[in-house]
């Protein structure tokens, strides 16, 4: 006999979609918010010689601008006025979440639930506006000290930029919240996914053009598909794997009635990090090459040019600290969004047990021990897919949008997406399903 999860999931299908109005709503407004956010990418900023930056690009597409116009869709490349996309906001987030783990102020709001999640929400937009005005203020000094790149320098272009890119960055963050409230999805997720999906037909035209021209083989290039699909089915397995701990609840009596005893399970994500190690990484090892990029090749000092070249991609020392910065940001990462400690206690508090452990303390020990193995696995993928990619990128030339963090970040968010939509169809038929499956509070047919 089917479970009640499989009858439910055999119902869904394209009339259950079109009853479900609201979730067409919710489709319509979130493609309608993703085609805002696209032609955003387009304007660019006021002041700029769109030439003069454009072909300056060229030479610094390889490094730190390169991951960021990814993760803009491209709007780096044109010096849009979201050119800084919506990572102000995430590297506020990030920032925040570090400081609830060290700021006692902060930790205590954490805990009050959804109060305190508004209060932290709104430090997350302040320090978004700060970042944001730095990062802008950067850009637009950086802009001046290039050659031709600027038709009035001054500070009228300063203030003009600084308006222009944080004004699309908080844009962007209002966007975001809109999709996840009224639309489908994760909107920050979402909008750094169309970006990079948007890139995605030019990176694979470019590839096919280097096949027709002989640069690439046709077997490589069969063999970087085969690739490309295998490392998708390894990201979906890993980033559905759980470990499950069972969680045990005994018998209570609440007024004059008896509750038999309960189980459950307390899952735990095999890649509780998600793509940010692979993200910071990144970050970090392209910042000396983009650094180099902008200065003189002349006046550096030897040993800068040598460890610039050893950063280069496809470099022995390159892989070697990018696999390093990725294992070391999948520790600290998982260490800050999950405390084994407050687990434990609200297990505790609800009178939930681990078979075998002890309440308290022991089961924190025990939470911990389990998760630092799952995280040595989820560390190990994500070196895995990260650093294979980059492989072929180095020997073969293939474009940079067919990177292991550009797939990460497709994926998971297609996954959450998909996830959700299914949550609002299964609610949409609720009433058929409960028929369907005989169980019990539905109605007796006559």
């Amino acid at each position: 006999m089917a479970s009640a999860a499989e009858q439910l999931a055999s119902n869904l299908n394209f009339s259950t979609f079109a009853k479900a109005e609201d979730l067409k709503k919710r489709l319509w407004f979130t493609l309608g918010a993703l085609l805002v956010y696209r032609l955003g990418t387009y304007i660019p900023l006021p002041g700029l010689n769109p030439d003069a930056f454009a072909q300056a690009f060229q030479g610094q597409s390889g490094g730190i601008l390169g991951l960021f116009n990814m993760f803009s869709g491209g709007a780096v490349e044109r010096m849009a006025i979201f050119a800084l996309g919506i990572m102000p906001y995430i590297s506020a987030s990030i920032i925040v979440q570090l400081m609830t783990s060290v700021v006692p102020a902060l930790e205590q709001l954490k805990k009050e639930g959804e109060q305190g999640r508004k209060v932290i929400n709104q430090y997350t937009r302040y320090g978004t506006v700060l970042l944001g005005a730095m990062q802008a203020y950067g850009i637009a000094v950086g802009l001046e000290s290039g050659s031709g790149l600027v038709n009035d320098p001054g500070w009228f272009f300063r203030i003009s930029t600084v308006i222009s890119l944080l004004g699309g960055t908080m844009f962007l963050m209002w966007l975001g919240e809109q999709i996840t409230s009224r639309g489908i999805g994760n909107g920050i997720s979402l909008i750094i996914f169309a970006g990079i999906v948007a890139a995605l037909p030019s990176a694979l035209a470019g590839t096919l053009e280097l096949g027709r021209t002989g640069a690439l083989s046709t077997p490589l290039i069969l063999a970087i598909i085969v690739m490309v699909v295998a490392v998708i089915a390894l990201i979906v397995f890993v980033e559905r794997a759980q470990r499950r701990l069972l969680i045990q609840y005994p018998k209570r009596q609440v007024g004059n009635r008896m509750f038999q005893g309960d189980t459950s399970h307390l899952p735990l994500k095999l890649n509780t990090s998600g793509v940010i190690p692979a993200i910071f990484a990144s970050s970090l090892l392209l910042l000396p090459a983009t650094l180099a990029g902008f200065a003189n090749a002349q006046t550096m000092p030897g040993w800068a040019t040598t460890i610039v070249g050893a950063l280069a991609h496809g470099q022995p020392l390159y892989m070697v600290l990018y696999g390093a910065m990725i294992a070391f940001f999948a520790f600290f990462y998982t260490a800050i969004v999950f405390n084994p400690k407050d687990t434990a206690d609200n297990l505790k508090k609800h009178g939930g047990f681990i078979p075998g452990i002890r309440p308290g303390e022991r089961t924190a020990e025990f939470i911990d021990y389990v998760l630092t193995r799952i995280t040595v696995i989820g560390a190990i993928y994500l070196i895995f897919v990260c650093i294979l990619p980059e492989i072929l990128i180095s020997q073969t030339g293939v474009p940079f949008y067919l990177g292991g963090t550009s797939l990460l970040i497709v994926v998971s968010v297609t996954l959450d997406t998909v996830a959700q939509i299914q949550g609002h169809l299964i609610a949409q038929q609720y009433e058929g399903l409960i028929k369907k499956s005989k169980l019990r509070g539905g109605k007796r047919g006559r």
